[in-house]
């Protein structure tokens, strides 16, 4: 029985943890030929104020934009 953990820093959507657990079941499945019944995922959601790198706590850098903001300035003409 294949166990995933998964440890974000900050938080994601309901519908994004759903998209990402079915994408690592099917991999098992289709990798190890785990049935899907057999695979099981935690996720954990880390506090930006309880995770650092870098000697610095991530609540404390500047927020990185977002892909939808990346997808907008690379369309945008220079």
């Amino acid at each position: 029985m294949p166990f995933v953990d998964i440890r974000l820093a900050g938080s994601v959507t309901r519908e994004q943890k759903a998209a990402l657990v079915a994408d690592i079941t099917q991999s098992l499945v289709e990798r190890l030929g785990k049935p899907a019944a057999a695979v099981q995922i935690n996720i954990t959601e880390l506090s930006l104020e309880n995770y650092a790198a870098g000697g610095q706590l991530l609540a404390d850098r500047a927020p990185a934009p977002s892909h939808r903001e990346d997808a907008i300035a690379a369309d945008t003409p220079r």
